[in-house]
This record gives C-alpha cells, sequence and structure tokens, in this order.
C-alpha cells in the first residue's frame, strides 16, 4: 500500500500531519479518516481499515487533529469545534488534490466530528461511525475530578490513556453546547453505525441514539467484545472487512477495463499481518478474501491455505462447466455438489518412472436430480472438460518479475 505523507493548515493555521494510504492499483474513491480523542492517525483499527479500503481501490486519508500525532498547534486550545474544522480543512486539502471525499469515517469523538461535518462535505455519499457517543459532551466523564478544577481554574491536567492532557474550559463549555440530533435526522448520506456492547468508554446506549435519529439507508453492526479503541487485531481486521463490504453499495467504485494479457483483471495479494502469513486477496474492488496459513504451519488460520484456493478453483470450475452442460441439454439437474481435496503422492503411484512427488486433487461429485445413468456419465466426462481441470492436467507457464518497491 503506498502511503503519501502530506500537510495542510488546520483550523489556526498550523500544519497538519497526515498520511494518504493509496490503491496500487486504480483509485476509484476516496475516504477521510477522523481519529477518537487524544489518539492519533497511527492507531492499529486506523492503519488496518485504511489498508483494507485502498486494497479495494479506495484511497484513505488519516490525519492528527492539531496538537496531537505529529501535527503543530497546541492541543490545549482546541475544542471539538475546532476538530470540526480541521476535519474540514482535510477535507478541503483532498478537494484541491482532485480527490473529494465520499466517505467518512470517525472513531469515538472522531465519530460525532464526522457527523457534524457532513453537512458541510458535499462530496460524501456515506458516514461511519465507530463507538462514537451521540451527545459529544460525553467525552467529559473521562476527566474525573478535574472536571471540578477545569471550570474552576479554567484548565486542569487530565489524565487519558495514561497520557496527561491540559484541557481548557472551553472546551468543556463548547461540548456541552452541541446537539447532533438535528443534524443527524437531516443528513442525507448512507450511515453504518459500528459499536461493541461491551464498550466500556461510550456506552451502546449512544449506538442506538444515532441510529434511531437517523434516516434510512441506515445500518447496525456489533462489535461483540471488542474494546474501545478495536485494539486487537482481528476486531480491526472484522471492522476494516465489515466497512469495506458496507462502502462498496454506496460508493461508485467502477474500475477500468482489465490490462491486456489478463481478461479478468488482477488478483492482487498483500501481507495483512507482517508478523504471521494472513494475506489479503482482492479480485477488483468488490471481490475480497483472506488467505492464510493452520495454526500448526504458524498460520493464524484466518483464511483458506494457498492450496485450498486452488482446490476451490477447481471445484468451482467443475461445477460451472456442468450446470452450463446440463442447462444446454435441458437435463433435469437441481443441485451440484464437488469436494476437493489435495495431497501429494509419488509420482510413481500415479504410473510415472519417478520417485519425485505429484500433487493429485480428489474430485467427489455429487449430482442431485431426475437423471438416468447415462446422463451421470456424461455429466462425469463433462467434469474433466472443465478449463481449470485441464490448466491443472498440463504444464502451465509462470512468468514472475520484479516490482519496484514505492
Amino acid at each position: 500500500m503506498p502511503t503519501e505523507r502530506i500537510t495542510f493548515p488546520g483550523h489556526s493555521g498550523a500544519e497538519l500531519a497526515a498520511r494518504l494510504d493509496l490503491p496500487d492499483g486504480p483509485h476509484l474513491a476516496t475516504a477521510l479518516f477522523a481519529h477518537c480523542f487524544t489518539c492519533s492517525k497511527d492507531i492499529p483499527a486506523a492503519r488496518r481499515i485504511a489498508a483494507r479500503l485502498a486494497a479495494m481501490g479506495i484511497a484513505v486519508l488519516r490525519f492528527d487533529f492539531t496538537g496531537l500525532g505529529h501535527s503543530g498547534g497546541e492541543f490545549e486550545n482546541t475544542t471539538f469545534s475546532s476538530n470540526v474544522s480541521d476535519l474540514l480543512a482535510a477535507a478541503k486539502a483532498l478537494d484541491e488534490k482532485g480527490m473529494p471525499p465520499t466517505l467518512l469515517i470517525g472513531h469515538s469523538l472522531g465519530g460525532a466530528a464526522v457527523l457534524k461535518a457532513s453537512a458541510q462535505i458535499a462530496s460524501a455519499k456515506a458516514v461511519v461511525t465507530i463507538g462514537a457517543p451521540f451527545d459529544p459532551e460525553h467525552v467529559t466523564h473521562n476527566f474525573g475530578d478535574a472536571l471540578e478544577a477545569i471550570n474552576s481554574n479554567g484548565a486542569a491536567e487530565v489524565s487519558l490513556g495514561g497520557r496527561p492532557f491540559r484541557i481548557r474550559r472551553e472546551f468543556v463549555e463548547d461540548v456541552a453546547g452541541e446537539n447532533l440530533e438535528p443534524i443527524i435526522r437531516s443528513m442525507k448520506k448512507a450511515l453504518l453505525v459500528l459499536h461493541a456492547p461491551k464498550d466500556a468508554v461510550v456506552g451502546i446506549e449512544n449506538a442506538t441514539r444515532i441510529f434511531v435519529a437517523a434516516k434510512h439507508p441506515k445500518s447496525f453492526v456489533t462489535l461483540d467484545d471488542a474494546d474501545h479503541l478495536i485494539t486487537r487485531a482481528e476486531d480491526a481486521e472484522y471492522t476494516a472487512g465489515v466497512i469495506a463490504a458496507w462502502a462498496g453499495r454506496y460508493l461508485d467504485l467502477k474500475p477500468p477495463a482489465p490490462p491486456i494479457g489478463a481478461p479478468e483483471g488482477v488478483v492482487r495479494l498483500a501481507e495483512a499481518d507482517g508478523e504471521g502469513f494472513l494475506q489479503d486477496v482482492n479480485a477488483g474492488p468488490y471481490h475480497h478474501a483472506l488467505a492464510d496459513e493452520p495454526l500448526a504451519y504458524g498460520g493464524t488460520n484466518k483464511g483458506m491455505t494457498p492450496y485450498g484456493f486452488i482446490s476451490a478453483g477447481l471445484g468451482a470450475c467443475t461445477s460451472m462447466t456442468i450446470r452450463m452442460y446440463a442447462r444446454r441439454k435441458g437435463w433435469p439437474l437441481t443441485h451440484v455438489q464437488v469436494d476437493v481435496t489435495h495431497d501429494k503422492v509419488h509420482a510413481q503411484d500415479a504410473g510415472a518412472p519417478s520417485e519425485q512427488k505429484i500433487d493429485t486433487f480428489r474430485r467427489a461429485i455429487r449430482l442431485e436430480g431426475d437423471l438416468d445413468e447415462e446422463q451421470r456419465a456424461r455429466l462425469l466426462e463433462i467434469a474433466d472438460k472443465c478449463p481449470v481441470h485441464r490448466t491443472l492436467e498440463r504444464s502451465s507457464k509462470i512468468e514472475t518479475v520484479l516490482s519496484a518497491a514505492e
């Protein structure tokens, strides 16, 4: 996933740091990601979501709000309203690059910010919130005893996530004056609400209120036992997958014609986990799968093995070939099932005079319907004419080139 580091002026004029994660292939749409309160653009959930969307052709801009991460300015002087202004500045920066955002994603208070900003970002067609508060004032629950000191003294230090932050009275007053309900009710964009029922930071009732206030099209998906920051890799993967699948329905993702020499387009694989073997498998913007190895071989068993994909290709092609023939003949075939297993056997077991091992794929084909024995026998013959069968049966030419690193 190529990444471009960019900066743009925020609400105060201070330079905000951002990462623009770009697709390896055609750029089909752009998303804008707003991180959680006092977090940064580089939290694991943001990185995983960006990688998953980039794999389907959606560029993702994730940036640090004023005074956080690598961005300039003073966090102490920010408010919820200034965060919204930073978000609008990010949308403007994308627009100036010819990449207006069509998808807005906000995590926690960033989710509240994208809801507030959505009406002012005309290019946006869809909005996603992750663990977002319905009422931005909810964030002050994290200030504990310091809230009284903030109100009394004008500012106080608050410990958030084990780090000290200085919060001013202006911030507290600003979130207290926010009311997102009218904005959510009038929002004319598709909405996806993601929330974990056991979220101990922002309760699930917030998701309910956001969902009830919004008009259709709207969707709600539970994140089960994920924590508020989506820190576990499997939760980040699930969240990213849901967003990717949902967004494809509301964004105009039109891939260009496939390149010459690849009539079915490019199947792109990229590491999803640098420590294990998990791979993102993408065939254009609409088709995604995971490839992995079993636990016993050092993988995480989250997807089919490479040989599993070969077996799936053989089985699918076999079933389709049988179906096409039966349909053309008008035969009463009601259902086809193909079970494929793979093994390696000594070549001499297959009748070849060699000690080398060869691959053996075994197909068990089940045909349902009022077919006579002659028809069943003919369909079994037709199975051997499946194109993938023929490809595996004869030698194939594999060309390998080294792509230039980004």
